[in-house]
């Protein structure tokens, strides 16, 4: 995000929703949700700054809605900064890499996300890849993330990493 797209985010009024838009004494947005859907972003630098100017409880953002990018995202530094973020729509924007779903990793209260429409969703694991890597994960792509999955990803992820020693030692 350039400074000038955050000075015209600054400037603009949301677009007005089904309830009235709540404000604090200074002004400043009272929500937990942000969208961004369906825009021409390619970087998200600034948007702590942005948050931090638009709305009172940035820090608190559980829910964010990043669709249709129609480019990729990086997920350095900028989303993992929402600690609290709880739900996040990342479906259509173009991410290749299950290596920058990762990073999503460092939010300890993610429970719902969408990645569909991305290239990653072709991988033969990608499902299983992310339960085993965002633990508290309970919805991907609007489906459910069972107790047979969770144990299926276990058993994957063992043989895919298998332990040195087995915990049993053998005596001669």
């Amino acid at each position: 995000m350039s400074s000038c797209v955050s000075v015209d985010m600054l400037s603009d009024e949301p677009n007005p929703g089904a309830r009235p838009l709540k404000r604090d004494s200074e002004q400043k947005i009272l929500s937990a949700t942000l969208r961004l859907n369906n825009n021409f972003l390619s970087d998200l630098t600034g948007l702590m700054d942005t948050l931090s100017a638009l709305y009172a409880t940035h820090f608190t953002t559980s829910n964010l809605l990043l669709t249709k990018q129609h480019h990729s995202l990086s997920f350095r530094q900028v989303l993992t900064q929402l600690k609290e973020l709880r739900l996040l729509y990342l479906h259509g924007n173009h991410i290749c890499k299950l290596s920058e779903v990762d990073k999503l990793a460092a939010l300890p209260f993610l429970h719902t996300i969408t990645l569909h429409g991305n290239p990653i969703v072709t991988e033969r694991e990608y499902r299983m890849h992310l339960i085993g890597t965002l633990p508290h994960v309970k919805m991907i792509d609007f489906s459910a993330v069972t107790k047979q999955e969770r144990e299926l990803t276990s058993v994957w992820q063992r043989s895919r990493n298998p332990r040195k020693s087995t915990g049993h030692s053998k005596v001669d």
